[in-house]
């Protein structure tokens, strides 16, 4: 655990008010109020720092002493914001006497609690810069995700208003199990259509025939009934605005696998090829955009977007001068917005999709989609991808070539 110097709590004091600093005069008033407010928000840790924040009291707005007397009693009354049951889970905090800037504080310092969101009297705070406040739908959906992030994964959650006829059994003794066990093996156990179920991770357990989440992506025929923006949304725009008239569109959804062929199918039927016959003694070929950047884009947009709490589909806009690929759900993990599309930097919030695409040929390797993506449009003559990264979605802006 990380345990703040006096000379780092005396620069953190002299600073600005940050997502990891509050201070607070006294605990007069609505200051115990704020106080646990402020201790709740530094347990959500929004911004991810992994770090404490830290709660100043007996000090000004401006970091100087505010001339309060820190005895017992106030340490005591501090500290019981841990166990008065108004923080839910209760944080981690340590509550100290310090002499910084010639007089004496409460310092009360608040880690990151390892299962998000906490709560305080029903309500969830948390810190951006200087503001606190309650969380938004968006924010809470970041605090589950970082609770799963050490957790089981969203994406075998069971999904409980389905049940095991909502997959389709041909599709996964005749498509998906092939591929994912060897052909003798197969042959060779024997376990019941259930077993298998359970152990590909499309339904809960064989004694708990839930679906999963990644049962209803990777086999039902009717994604949307239960997770309502698993589709592709298909729009080709003649022009460069989205105000300009649609030539086509398309909504695309169903299984996963079925959803990406369809999509393969929609690019290349709107992807120009240009065949020049002068420049050598074989035909050359180029197409507008590389197909396998196209692909590796929408492929990755499907797999690391968020499934839960919206209902925002993947969606791909075809304008005259350039493809924009919009994925719900930010980064995930040890990715985030500064360090989004690093080579060899990974993360996966549907690590089960994940292998799921894998079984099903989607993806060879994974954590090389954009690499992949650079290359060919590279030497396709393309201009480099362009992204746009926050926390409710990323954006990935492809140039037709030149």
């Amino acid at each position: 655990m990380i345990a703040y110097s006096d000379h780092d709590l005396e620069a953190m004091l002299s600073d600005l008010e940050s997502d990891l600093v509050e201070r607070k005069e006294s605990l007069k008033g609505d200051a115990p109020t704020k106080a646990r407010e402020a201790v709740c928000a530094f347990a959500n840790d929004l911004p991810a720092h992994g770090r404490p924040g830290v709660l100043f009291i007996g000090a000004r707005d401006d970091g100087s002493p505010a001339g309060l007397a820190v005895d017992d009693e106030l340490l005591l009354q501090i500290a019981d914001m841990k166990t008065d049951g108004n923080i839910v889970p209760p944080p981690t905090l340590t509550v100290a006497k310090h002499t910084l800037r010639g007089a004496d504080m409460a310092v009360v310092t608040v880690w990151p609690v390892d299962s998000p969101p906490a709560r305080y009297k029903g309500r969830i705070w948390v810190r951006v810069g200087p503001r606190r406040g309650i969380a938004s739908a968006q924010d809470e959906r970041i605090l589950n995700e970082k609770r799963r992030y050490g957790d089981r994964p969203w994406d075998v959650y069971p999904v409980p208003s389905a049940v095991p006829a909502d997959l389709d059994r041909r599709r996964f003794e005749d498509e998906y199990l092939p591929a994912a066990v060897a052909p003798d093996v197969l042959a060779a156990n024997e376990r019941s259509y259930e077993q298998r179920l359970a152990v590909t991770k499309m339904v809960l357990s064989a004694d708990e025939l839930t679906p999963t989440v990644l049962g209803i992506l990777v086999l039902s025929n009717r994604t949307r009934d239960f997770i309502p923006g698993a589709y592709i949304q298909f729009l080709r725009v003649e022009g460069r605005e989205l105000a300009d008239p649609i030539a086509d569109e398309q909504l695309i959804d169903g299984p996963v696998s079925e959803v990406l062929r369809r999509i393969d199918e929609k690019l290349a039927a709107h992807n120009r090829t240009a065949v020049d016959l002068t420049s050598s003694t074989r035909e050359i070929r180029s197409s507008t955009y590389p197909m396998p950047a196209l692909q590796q884009i929408v492929r990755n947009a499907v797999l690391h977007r968020s499934y839960e709490a919206t209902n925002a589909p993947v969606r791909v806009t075809w304008y005259d001068d350039r493809i924009e690929i919009t994925s719900p759900g930010g980064p995930f993990g040890a990715v985030n917005a500064d360090n989004f599309g690093q080579p060899d930097l990974s993360d996966y919030r549907n690590p089960n999709l994940a292998e799921a695409l894998r079984v099903l040929g989607f993806a060879q390797r994974f954590g090389v989609g954009i690499a992949t993506a650079r290359r060919a449009l590279e030497m396709n003559g393309n201009p480099p991808l362009e992204f746009d990264v926050n926390q409710s979605t990323v954006g990935v802006t492809l140039r037709r070539a030149r």
